[in-house]
């Protein structure tokens, strides 16, 4: 019933469950991470991202489609590498869990809308991309690398947090053939990041 409603109304491909799953790569690509680096995300993005499902302890950020491919690249422009993130992207032949419905939610979903998809931003043309000029918008859509860059920041710092307050981190999941695996955040962000959580070790 939720598959029907996703290609009636947003023209979305998705296979009927339980649990009913949005295929990834056609209509959009998404950026799965931590559903606790998700809504830092979220809150700092505000209205410069597409839609937002929150499934479980996952978070997906819905972006246009091919842009997977662009990570690698773009995690390296950004200065990602040598840390250990717990976020990838999924995209051609990838599915993630659907969230029910906006009119149809009761509360007791196992996947939810963060940031409800509607006709006007769930569109591929309204959804994050990478543009020309990396770190700036065209076409009013918003911008991949603004959002990967604070992903990637929320990701590491609340890996910082796990492992200050003694939390063993959950090894990462093997990547899956449609799935990019990123580098790490800003090197001076990540210094930051870390002076800080080692004022929080010692308080």
């Amino acid at each position: 019933m939720w598959a029907r409603w996703y290609a009636r109304e947003l023209g979305w491909p998705a296979e009927a469950g339980p649990p009913a799953r949005l295929v990834t790569g056609v209509a959009f690509d998404a950026l799965e991470l931590p559903a606790e680096a998700g809504r830092e995300t979220l809150r700092r993005m505000g209205a410069e991202t597409g839609p937002v499902a929150l499934a479980g302890r996952r978070a997906y950020f819905l972006v246009a489609p091919g842009n997977a491919e662009e990570l690698p690249g773009l995690l390296d422009w950004l200065e990602w590498g040598g840390i250990r993130l717990d976020l990838r992207v999924l995209g051609a032949g990838g599915h993630m869990t659907a969230p029910a419905p906006p009119a149809w939610r009761d509360g007791a979903d196992a996947a939810v809308w963060l940031r409800t998809p509607r006709p006007d931003h769930g569109a591929e043309s309204a959804l994050p991309a990478l543009h020309r000029s990396p770190m700036g918008g065209a076409g009013g859509c918003p911008c991949l690398a603004r959002l990967v860059a604070t992903a990637a920041a929320a990701c590491h710092r609340a890996r910082l947090l796990d492992t200050a307050r003694g939390h063993r981190p959950e090894p990462e999941p093997e990547p899956e053939p449609d799935a990019v695996k990123p580098a790490a955040p800003l090197k001076a962000a990540q210094r930051a990041i870390q002076r800080a959580i080692q004022r929080l070790a010692s308080s």
